[in-house]
């Protein structure tokens, strides 16, 4: 007998993904909703019908200047995912499957497996997190599960991976996949389906096995699952499908943080002279010809208009695994005391730039005037994240650039299903 559902939901379980059929996923396939503007979604599937940019950014098909947040926004998301089922081009697989998904960002390659993690581990904090959420965010994502009875946006996990595990991962890999998609990034999203018997037992057992998953990126959307489960929860038993929600686990080996680097609007009064002497109380301070990409933990790079200089932290850092954080050190010795931002959630004299765009883009923003000097770090590793994670802490805000990004719209998670 295929797989059946145990009395409890398992960490990670089998669920019958709706997903493109191979003849559309290319034109499905669409960033993660919450990477692009209104505007820039709107631009991008513009002449693309099937987009799932449709379903997941579907203010694009209502007047400009809609209220993102208005009704009419989510009962659009649930019509166009409607239509698309309806014209077949998403299709539910008749049984509880895995999914294996593959990554290619140039000579990067991460495997992982799509599946449904458990509600009651993320509430028992099993499925680890270590940022805050916002409410507001919170609900947005609610309001779209509900109205659409479905996760469309995967919640990204890491995982420590076994042998086990990587054998199971080779083994399905070297069969042809269902679709493989490269995006306009140049990414390449490859997916397998995996409904093998034996196969989805032993990748449930062997996460069974495992004290932990860790939140790496979705803490929004895992918070909402657990909202909207909490919700239907009410006179329906513990395995129904509202009890788990999207996710896709990789092996924190495989995974790549990029950096998260610092702009800033000012020198909080003082000239640059003064502020190189006042660093000096932390750092030493090295003027560099090339643009200053740190090498190592507690090393920063600095661009004050048209010079680079080298940061170098003179007392090590504390043990605490959030106080240790680069971003942390960045915050505690030198935004903070030095240049008056103490929220980086709330201070506009503050902005982000994810390390993917490159240094450079920090020059931009300097020499065009708009920034007074911008700070580039080293990436945050992720035995860092799962460190903070183990000891129940949080991140500081932007600590974390993931990539490469999961695609919305290659796997989605129906609430129907059981």
């Amino acid at each position: 007998m295929f797989w059946e559902a145990p009395l409890s939901v398992p960490l990670l379980r089998p669920f019958p993904g709706l997903r493109p059929t191979p003849a559309h996923s290319a034109q499905v396939a669409a960033p993660p909703y919450d990477v692009l503007s209104s505007a820039e979604a709107r631009v991008m599937a513009a002449d693309k019908p099937l987009s799932f940019l449709h379903v997941s950014k579907p203010e694009i098909d209502l007047p400009a200047g809609t209220d993102v947040y208005s009704p009419e926004v989510y009962a659009k998301a649930a019509e166009n995912l409607r239509t698309m089922i309806h014209a077949g081009v998403l299709v539910r697989d008749a049984r509880p499957c895995f999914y294996v998904y593959r990554l290619q960002m140039g000579l990067h390659v991460q495997t992982g497996i799509v599946g449904g993690g458990s509600v009651a581990a993320y509430d028992a904090n099993r499925i680890r997190k270590h940022e805050f959420t916002r409410p507001d965010k919170e609900d947005d994502r609610v309001r779209q599960i509900d109205a659409c009875n479905a996760q469309t946006g995967p919640v990204l996990l890491a995982h420590r991976s076994t042998a086990e595990l990587d054998a199971i991962l080779a083994q399905v890999t070297a069969r042809p996949p269902v679709y493989g998609v490269t995006a306009a990034d140049a990414i390449t999203h490859t997916l397998w389906v995996m409904d093998d018997e034996a196969q989805i037992k032993t990748i449930i057992q062997s996460f069974e096995a495992m004290p932990a998953l860790y939140i790496a990126d979705g803490h929004h959307r895992s918070a909402a699952a657990s909202r909207v489960a909490a919700a239907r929860r009410r006179g329906a038993d513990s395995d129904s499908a509202h009890e788990s929600f999207l996710v896709v686990t990789f092996p924190i080996t495989e995974m790549k943080i990029f950096d998260y680097n610092r702009v800033v609007t000012d020198l909080n009064g003082l000239d640059s002279a003064a502020f190189l002497k006042a660093l000096e109380a932390d750092f030493a301070v090295e003027p560099v010809a090339e643009p200053a990409r740190p090498a190592r933990p507690g090393e920063f790079g600095l661009y004050l208009k048209d010079q680079w200089y080298r940061l170098g932290l003179k007392n090590p850092p504390p043990a605490d695994p959030v106080a240790r954080l680069d971003v942390s050190l960045l915050s505690d010795r030198l935004l903070g005391p030095i240049l008056g931002i103490r929220d980086l959630r709330k201070d506009k004299r503050i902005d982000f730039v994810g390390g993917k765009r490159g240094l450079g883009e920090l020059e931009r923003r300097v020499d065009s005037g708009e920034m007074a000097a911008a700070f580039a770090l080293f990436p945050t590793g992720m035995e860092d994240l799962v460190a903070v994670a183990e000891s129940n802490q949080v991140m500081p805000p932007k600590s974390t650039w993931f990539e490469p990004k999961l695609a919305d719209g290659l796997v989605s998670y129906p609430l129907d299903w059981r």
